[in-house]
């Protein structure tokens, strides 16, 4: 059980910090946000980037660093979870 758990973590975060690299690479190429491809990524990604957003200070170059906050925090949670998850099941 603990090893299934495990995976399921990891998968979820890696294809979640996939999804974040897709949007940064679409982001420099403007794209119409009607294609539900491009919506979904934006829709999923959106949450995690606006709240590491609100803690981040304006970089006054038009530089956006939440997501690679975002990269961080997932990897720390996933780092965590992972711990717990051990601890408790193996």
């Amino acid at each position: 059980m603990g090893y299934f758990l495990v995976d399921v973590v990891s998968i979820a975060v890696e294809i979640y910090i996939w999804l974040i690299i897709a949007r940064v690479i679409i982001s420099y190429f403007r794209p119409r946000s009607y294609h539900p491809v491009i919506r979904f990524i934006y829709e999923i990604t959106e949450p995690l980037l606006a709240l590491c957003r609100r803690f981040l200070p304006g970089t006054g170059v038009g530089l956006d660093f939440s997501p690679l906050v975002a990269i961080i925090i997932l990897e720390l949670g996933k780092w965590l979870l992972v711990a717990l998850i051990n601890s408790v099941f193996l």
